[in-house]
């Protein structure tokens, strides 16, 4: 099946990706290279915090072109092969380079940031760079929607009057006051479809891509937007919140101890090394490896629940597993993927272990 082929050749790619990167990182870190970038770099810049800006900026540019053939293959070529993009190789590297500069606006004062809470509190360096990601999330939440969403789409205000009333009486029974519905240009990029629930306080909004828009009936679209809503209406955004603080706060402790300790195994002597840093990235990975099944577990057990939600508020069955099963089949998902595979990397339940749940939920509960 193109699906098993497609989404296999996906997740093949990143794995290779990610074992390359750890690779590359050691064996720059372990035979000098870092620690002779720094020096070089040190040679012609004083200061510490531009000497670990430029550093970086080097070691990602690097790795950006030494990943660039899988990049491409991944994200253009098997797009094209299994018709499932509508960019231009042009397109595709502007949006790429859009991207490459909203990362940097939002990157480079992060590690600025993080350099300075590694050299101003030592050791627990890991607790305020944690309140400070906290911050981070709350402040992007809000301006995704409203500020970096626009620099890739065009986002125009909902135009179907009738879906637009269902869609905020769905919003009113959520407990929900959303008078902002929104369609943005999916299809410039990509043949798939999708719809989501954005934004926080007064940037709260629906968006609804065109493609979903002009594949589905209102029947279906209603009860995708009813999931969305449903995540919501079970408090899933606030827990996910908390749940992320969680994580965040776990995950970079666990990280600063496993990096004290390891940073002698290379020759560093103190954190604040800009030549060891990237050790902690070394670690960032594997730390990684265990925090994400779990947090994927919860993504899966949340989706479970939006989807009885909006049976509940609907009660259009028929009609959201249908949409469920064409969203499966434009998006080239994978309906039965390796169990191990679907617990380990995917935060959504498969189609086929979906469609059984709300059909069993529908039953219990006497819904058509």
């Amino acid at each position: 099946m193109n699906s098993k082929r497609y989404n296999n050749t996906k997740l093949a790619l990143n794995i290779i990706e990610g074992i390359l990167t750890f690779i590359l990182i050691y064996f720059f870190v372990a035979a000098g290279f870092s620690d002779i970038l720094v020096k070089k770099i040190s040679i012609y810049v004083s200061n510490i915090y531009l000497q670990f800006i430029i550093f970086a900026v080097i070691v990602g540019g690097l790795l950006g072109i030494i990943f660039l053939p899988i990049n491409y293959y991944s994200n253009y070529y098997l797009e094209h092969k299994y018709k499932l993009s509508n960019q231009t190789l042009y397109k595709w590297i502007w949006e790429n380079t859009k991207g490459l500069f909203v990362s940097a606006a939002i990157g480079l004062p992060l590690l600025v940031f993080f350099f300075f809470v590694l050299n101003r509190f030592g050791t627990t360096w890991w607790l305020p760079l944690s309140i400070g990601l906290f911050f981070l999330s709350v402040i992007l939440a809000q301006l995704v929607p409203v500020l970096i969403l626009p620099i890739f789409y065009k986002v125009t205000p909902f135009q179907n009057e009738e879906l637009k009333t269902r869609i905020s009486n769905l919003a009113y029974n959520a407990g929900i006051k959303v008078s902002n519905i929104y369609s943005f240009d999916m299809s410039k990029n990509t043949k798939k479809a999708n719809a989501a629930f954005t934004g926080l306080g007064k940037t709260k909004r629906i968006l609804l891509g065109d493609t979903l828009i002009q594949n589905y009936s209102n029947a279906e679209i209603e009860t995708v937007i009813a999931h969305e809503l449903g995540h919501y209406k079970k408090k899933h955004i606030v827990k996910n919140l908390i749940l992320g603080t969680f994580f965040s706060f776990f995950s970079l402790y666990l990280m600063a101890i496993l990096y004290e300790n390891s940073i002698g195994w290379f020759g560093f002597h103190s954190i604040n090394q800009i030549a060891a840093i990237p050790i902690l990235s070394l670690w960032a990975m594997l730390v990684g490896l265990i925090v994400s099944p779990t947090s994927n577990a919860i993504s899966r057990k949340f989706e479970y629940e939006a989807d009885q939600y909006a049976i509940d508020v609907t009660k259009k069955v028929s009609e959201f597993k249908s949409v469920l099963e064409k969203l499966t089949d434009q998006n080239l998902g994978d309906r039965e993927p390796h169990p191990f595979v679907e617990w380990f990397f995917y935060s959504h339940p498969s189609i086929k272990k979906r469609i059984l749940a709300i059909e069993k939920y529908a039953l219990f509960n006497g819904f058509n």
